[in-house]
């Protein structure tokens, strides 16, 4: 079967089967994890963002090859979650930007959005490392612009695109020396592949299921719950989306202001995304059919039925929104998982706590949704996980706030960051002295190994106990206790005086405090702190200063 064009309809059908393949191949991708740690999610983030591209795509009535891209664009933009996921998002992004415009798509066309992608990933990135997702795009890109003028078949084109990438995953390990040591190819341009050949089976005649139950989003999402009717003011959780609108978000946003509260007005690609809670739905609705269509529309009475899909339990939430309704000249989110440190973080002053990290990254959307919850003048994110940074960066980028992102990479980097706080400096000096502070954070893990490998002449197997400290596998042991001890050897030095300790979910207080008594009798002149952490996956959370 040769085929030289692509109409709306395969388009879609090749956008859809696209995230088919990844979703049902994620947990493959989640294995390439370069580590052996529980928390693998590389393929969880990427599926949730084609999906959020798909759930997009079927909103768009027209189904034109102009509007599909348009849409694809915009959901994985908002539905983005961690690296793999934004960079995925910038693929879709630039991919997009070639298909504007076109009634039908042949092979150069193709070669075009291929070579876009590619560039738009590598600019959205501000140091692009080679044997990444990355490296698969560009050179898949650079094999499609050889195939222009030489192939009219997009199959044959797709299926020699397609080798090119597998080729250039099978040398990320060449090419990252830590893919190398640990035995594995790199995980998103694994992801990438599946989401080529998903497009190739659906062009080539695989029957694509259109309906919407395969893409029934498990995501985190933020809407209020209440326990007292009494105490909701504005009863209508309303949500819509314009599109083909010219109006820019923030106009929107005043326009609707006097209707309600707790909004989120975002706009990208001539969409906007509106959630307000009000009493007059109609009314809103109205004053955005004045600049566009309206499509997936929803609207649901608060004082009638709990919605509990608040992205932290109900006391956090409603602290956030008692919160959120003080003008102060700064508001903080933070990023964190488990009880005990969402109550650390509490105590710090934050305003706003996503749950999320290890294997819950929150995307873009509820990023900006978080934003829209807190009333500071200067707005500072505290990801604490370094494959939420580029999220909160798309996020901000999104927002019309001044957002600050501050890069904090572990839940002690934030904590000890919002310790040398100072509300009466200027934002540009917290911000300083914070960035300042976190480099001098030793961040330690202990937490179990979910297969076996060998990382730096350490053999590991599976259900061993690690300790990671930085990045790097330390120590490996069948005893949590010694394995920490041991840890904590490597990383203080008679600078540091003091050792915290976060004991997760796993851990009782007891065992907490019996390894505290033995940290205590082997560093004799540093002060040992336990605290409750609550966190998941990871038995110890460890800070050293």
């Amino acid at each position: 079967m040769k085929i030289e064009y692509l109409d709306s309809t395969i388009t879609k059908k090749a956008f859809i089967n696209a995230a088919n393949k990844l979703d049902k191949n994620k947990e493959i991708v989640n294995e390439l994890n370069v580590f052996p740690v529980p928390d693998g999610d590389t393929g969880t983030n990427m599926s949730l963002t084609m999906q959020s591209a798909i759930k997009h795509i079927r909103n768009n009535d027209s189904n034109t090859i102009d509007q599909i891209a348009k849409s694809a664009s915009t959901g994985s933009l908002m539905g983005a979650r961690g690296n793999s996921g934004v960079i995925l998002s910038q693929l879709l992004r630039g991919f997009s930007k070639g298909l504007q415009g076109e009634e039908s798509i042949d092979v150069s066309v193709l070669a075009k959005s291929f070579k876009l992608a590619s560039e738009t990933a590598y600019k959205a990135v501000m140091k692009p490392i080679e044997g990444t997702i990355l490296t698969v795009a560009r050179e898949a890109s650079e094999r499609a612009q050889e195939l222009v003028g030489e192939e009219e078949d997009v199959i044959s084109f797709l299926e020699k695109v397609i080798v090119a990438g597998e080729d250039a995953l099978r040398r990320t390990p060449d090419m990252l020396d830590v893919l190398k040591k640990a035995g594995v190819v790199d995980a998103g341009g694994k992801g990438l592949i599946y989401i080529l050949k998903g497009a190739l089976e659906a062009i080539s005649g695989k029957q694509v299921e259109l309906s919407d139950e395969e893409f029934e989003r498990k995501e985190i999402q933020i809407h209020e719950s209440h326990d007292d009717n009494d105490e909701i003011v504005f009863g209508y959780c309303t949500e819509f989306i314009i599109k083909k609108t010219d109006i820019k978000a923030n106009e929107f946003r005043n326009y609707i202001s006097k209707y309600g509260d707790s909004m989120l007005v975002v706009g990208a690609d001539e969409m906007i995304k509106v959630h307000i809670h009000t009493n007059n739905p109609g009314e809103v609705l109205e004053e955005a059919l004045k600049n566009g269509e309206l499509i997936d529309i929803k609207i649901d009475n608060m004082r009638v039925q709990h919605q509990n899909r608040i992205i932290s339990d109900k006391d956090i939430e409603n602290e956030n929104n008692s919160k959120s309704k003080e003008s102060k000249k700064y508001s903080f989110i933070a990023i964190s998982m488990g009880k005990g440190i969402e109550n650390v973080f509490k105590d710090l002053n934050v305003d706003y706590i996503i749950s999320g990290g290890q294997t819950m990254n929150p995307s873009t959307e509820d990023i900006l949704s978080a934003i829209e919850k807190v009333d500071g003048k200067d707005v500072i994110i505290l990801p604490n996980n370094s494959n939420i940074i580029l999220a909160a960066n798309q996020a901000k980028d999104l927002s019309d706030r001044n957002i600050h992102v501050l890069p904090t990479k572990t839940v002690p980097q934030g904590i000890s960051a919002l310790l040398i706080f100072d509300e009466e400096l200027e934002v540009d000096e917290n911000i300083e002295s914070m960035n300042d502070t976190i480099k001098h954070v030793k961040t330690g893990q202990i937490t179990y190994a979910v297969r076996d490998t060998i990382i730096d002449d350490k053999e590991i197997k599976k259900d061993d106990i690690m300790g990671i400290s930085d990045g790097d596998i330390k120590t490996v042991g069948k005893d949590i206790d010694l394995v920490a001890i041991e840890l904590l050897k490597e990383m203080v030095n008679e600078d540091n005086d003091i050792i915290s300790l976060f004991y997760g979910d796993d851990i009782d207080e007891e065992q907490a405090n019996k390894l505290g008594e033995k940290l205590q009798n082997e560093f004799e002149d540093i002060e040992i702190e336990i605290i409750f952490g609550g966190q998941p996956l990871y038995y110890y959370l460890i800070s050293v200063e």
